[in-house]
């Protein structure tokens, strides 16, 4: 099925306990309603890491588009989801910049990563899902999880915060009381909230308190508005976006290639969780969707935009509306597609203040960290044991400690790159010289968030993962 869909009962919104079907659509006008959402719901997430990143967010926003496309032909139709961008990649791309890369260099590498994405999802198609738990048990999944969230620590406290740290603070305050304070949708989109919220506060502080003097995002100290609205006159309505041609170094993707770890988890975990949503088996098309996202991030990325992953935001939208109907994800595709040709659009978004992204940042980076620590938790790792925790803890403090492994002038290993590899091999070997009993432990812990079929978005327990008395049951276990 790509583009056959079935007119669902009358076209109307579906009683309480019944779905739309990926295969089935509503009435059009509805369809086009639902894909409205599904566009609200991936918008904040995909303009603002491309900004952190330093790319080109009207561009990424097409191309976001494109890439849901490109993913629902290769599925087949068979997983609805949209393809936003990708929160994994930030902390490489940053490393990227501060080793005096441009954004050729970042595409480039960005566009090897979606390669070897692609490659993994063709193991997982032919060999299965149990390869990915040998070479990457939870233990080193959620390591490197948690020191690409926290190798950002740096950018978030030394770019952008001194830019406006009054700003930054009330920015973050904001995404942090909405999150908890809202419900449903509204909490889903706390981080765009606190986007808006801080753009106009900025605005507010540019007519009341007048410039602010502080450095900018090189660091100069300088005077200025905190918002120039020049760029956004001097755009143009209607046009392409600016593409930039991708540039390839060896030394530059192996700094993102870590990244794939954590969109494998993802991924899978997010098809999980459709599965389990639309009560259909998704295994067999596992690897074909891990495979379609790294296909769609190596097309996003070869004009210059932005790596790409399956959204948990728009899963929260199908289980808010019960409308898995793959028509829907195509009218959002268009939409993102149309607003990527309004220059003046894009103008708007990339002047978002400097203070602003550091109140977000410091949120969007400790939320990427504390994911490896929820794939830990929910897979019970166990730190008693010498084989997770000696390993691991070198290779979480060379990531977050951005420390380097010079072996030429022009090769060296750093960071992110450096700790993930000391986070797999070092725990592949000390597991193979390790005594028979703490390798017995290892049996006793759970299985990697793409291979557990009770995990939903980013490895959390489905709903229908529980116990005789209603308490989340352990995946992997008879608790």
């Amino acid at each position: 099925m790509a583009f056959g869909w079935k007119l669902y009962g009358d076209g109307k919104t579906p009683p309480l306990g019944e779905a739309v079907a990926p295969d089935e659509r509503l009435s059009w006008p509805r369809t086009v309603g639902i894909g409205a959402q599904h566009v609200v719901a991936m918008f904040g997430a995909t303009f603002v890491f491309p900004l952190i990143m330093g790319l080109d967010a009207n561009l990424a926003i097409m191309m976001s588009g494109i890439a849901t496309i490109i993913f629902l032909l290769i599925v087949k139709g068979r997983v609805p989801s949209y393809l936003g961008t990708s929160a994994a990649f930030v902390g490489g791309v940053a490393a990227i910049r501060t080793n005096g890369g441009d954004s050729s260099d970042v595409v480039g590498a960005l566009l090897v990563a979606g390669v070897v994405l692609a490659l993994v999802g063709l193991v997982i198609h032919f060999a299965g899902l149990s390869v990915i738990n040998r070479v990457l048990p939870p233990a080193v999944t959620g390591a490197v999880v948690m020191l690409i969230g926290f190798n950002l620590a740096p950018v978030a406290a030394g770019v952008y915060w001194p830019q406006d740290q009054w700003v930054a603070l009330a920015t973050m305050a904001f995404v942090i009381v909405a999150s908890l304070a809202l419900r449903g949708f509204i909490a889903r989109i706390s981080i765009l909230l606190g986007l808006i919220f801080g753009y106009l506060l900025s605005v507010l502080l540019d007519v009341t308190a007048g410039p602010i003097t502080s450095p900018d995002g090189t660091g100069a100290v300088s005077t200025r508005d905190r918002i120039n609205f020049d760029a956004v006159g001097d755009a143009d309505w209607f046009g392409l976006p600016d593409f930039t041609a991708p540039s390839f170094s060896l030394n530059f993707s192996l700094l993102v290639i870590p990244a794939v770890i954590a969109l494998v988890a993802e991924n899978v975990g997010h098809v999980k969780a459709v599965a389990e949503m639309t009560k259909r088996d998704l295994d067999p098309v596992m690897g074909r969707a891990v495979f379609a996202d790294g296909v769609a991030t190596a097309v996003a990325t070869s004009v210059g935009g932005s790596p790409t992953t399956t959204y948990a935001e728009n899963i929260g939208v199908m289980a808010a509306t019960r409308v898995y109907s793959t028509a829907a994800y195509y009218v959002a595709a268009l939409v993102a597609i149309l607003l990527g040709l309004v220059p003046k659009f894009g103008a708007l978004i990339n002047i978002v203040p400097g203070g602003v992204l550091g109140g977000i940042t410091v949120v969007l980076y400790g939320m990427i960290g504390l994911l490896g620590a929820k794939i830990w938790k929910e897979n019970r790792v166990d730190f008693a044991n010498p084989i997770n925790l000696v390993p691991l803890a070198a290779g979480i403090i060379i990531g977050v400690g951005d420390v380097t492994l010079r072996f030429s002038d022009d090769f060296s290993l750093n960071g992110i790159a450096l700790g993930s590899i000391v986070a797999v091999l070092a725990w592949h070997a000390a597991r193979s010289l390790a005594p028979a009993d703490m390798r017995a432990a290892l049996l006793r812990e759970g299985t990697h968030p793409a291979a557990a079929s009770s995990l939903g978005h980013h490895g959390a327990p489905d709903p229908s993962s529980v116990d005789e008395v209603g308490r989340p049951g352990v995946p992997g276990s008879n608790r």
